[in-house]
């Protein structure tokens, strides 16, 4: 048999030539790049727009009437939502001496009712009335309703701690919006505010002293007054003494009220001469259907029955105070509280700059038919009697203070 030899240069011939053939393949190509050419920014002025004015949120109709006060301090209850904000309510003229404005300020009867305010006796010779309690704390509302205390007694906010049940709405009742601001003593926002809102203020404030300040949309609005109060971020511990106050300071920064400006203001501590300064935001408080006041609420009793819902009435502002100076207005004292109090035993109150007199008349006038019916309200209880005694019978002593015990007269020999 004959072998194929292939010899040593045929194999090298064949090699070069595959290498040869191998190199001729060209590799594939790069994959396309794709360069985003971007065009240069053209400025376009904004379109110009119309500034927006603050409207109120929408109030509900409420239910006003007149509640009958205890004389002993009530229990705190527990409310899982704010109350509403505060409406104008502005008071008559004092009927009689050592009469005392109570009300004017949002209570607890299966749901926030506006208690209004009237012209009362004390009960008894020397006892006091005690502004109703807000606190906030754990999401929630520990309220107690205004009552008179007796001479020597004094309010005793709910310990820490303490176990307080939450108080059951009415049926159909609908809950609003749960506190907004600092744990700690509040009062309601002023009329037209923001639902939720709370002004952090001092034990006994009287709620009225927020009626003449701006709306508030935010968090920031408080309430001062001459004692130094131990206020931190987080927890208002304003456990002060108020008796001695004659004047409160109403704040806020720029960015808490509606028109965005801050505002600063001092108020009367004393209710009636607070609810009677003119507001920025005048929604007024219905009058009660009903002159016969109910009993306050007390946990575990039947429920009372309450009246129809009115509407509250919206009417034009007699003045605003947008952005007033540290020294804000203040109303003159009625003259039957001057002719109370003696040169001699008038502390001197802080200079503060006074409303003219065209707004003070402005808006006793437009108040003229509130007032009316404020005078029509039932006669209240002192001392177990329907009209309060005739005025030679309790006389205050000279340089002494409406709602102050009066010194028994001593008989000449």
């Amino acid at each position: 048999m004959k072998k194929n030899i292939v010899s040593p240069s045929a194999s090298l011939a064949a090699m070069c030539l595959a290498t040869l053939v191998a190199g001729c393949v060209a590799p594939p190509p790069p994959p396309p790049r794709y360069v985003v050419v971007r065009p240069p920014p053209v400025y376009m002025s904004p379109l110009p727009t119309a500034a927006v004015a603050y409207s109120s949120p929408v109030v509900m109709p409420v239910i006003s009437v007149y509640i009958d006060p205890p004389m002993v301090q009530p229990e705190p209850i527990a409310v899982r939502w704010a109350p509403p904000a505060m409406l104008v309510e502005v008071p008559p003229l004092s009927p009689f001496p050592l009469a005392v404005w109570t009300g004017g300020y949002w209570d607890w009867h299966d749901r926030w009712v506006w208690s209004a305010g009237r012209w009362m006796a004390p009960p008894q010779l020397g006892y006091g009335w005690v502004q109703p309690y807000y606190e906030h704390r754990d999401n929630a509302v520990l309220f107690v309703s205004g009552y008179w205390s007796a001479p020597g007694l004094r309010f005793v906010p709910p310990p820490l701690g303490i176990s307080i049940a939450f108080a059951a709405p009415g049926v159909g009742v609908v809950a609003g919006l749960p506190p907004i601001g600092p744990q700690g003593v509040f009062v309601p926002p002023p009329p037209g505010s923001r639902p939720g809102l709370i002004v952090p203020a001092p034990i006994g404030t009287p709620p009225a002293v927020v009626t003449s300040a701006p709306p508030v949309t935010n968090v920031g609005m408080r309430i001062q007054n001459t004692t130094i109060n131990n206020n931190n971020n987080n927890i208002t511990n304003n456990v002060t003494n108020i008796a001695n106050t004659r004047n409160f300071t109403v704040t806020a920064p720029a960015g808490v009220t509606a028109s965005g400006k801050p505002f600063e203001a001092a108020v009367p501590a004393a209710a009636h001469l607070a609810a009677a300064l003119p507001p920025v935001m005048r929604l007024e408080a219905p009058v009660p259907v009903s002159t016969k006041p109910v009993a306050a609420f007390m946990s575990g009793r039947t429920p009372v029955a309450l009246p129809a819902a009115q509407v509250v009435r919206s009417a034009p502002s007699i003045g605003t105070l947008s952005a007033p100076s540290a020294a804000s207005v203040q109303r003159p004292e009625p003259e039957h509280r001057q002719a109370a109090l003696s040169p001699a035993a008038s502390p001197e109150a802080p200079r503060m700059s006074r409303v003219s007199d065209e707004r003070i008349e402005a808006a006793r006038q437009s108040n003229v038919q509130q007032a009316a019916h404020h005078a029509q309200r039932p006669p209240e209880r002192f001392a177990g009697h329907a009209q309060p005694p005739q005025r030679q019978a309790i006389r205050p002593s000279t340089g002494s203070h409406p709602g102050e015990r009066p010194k028994p007269e001593h008989k000449k020999e």
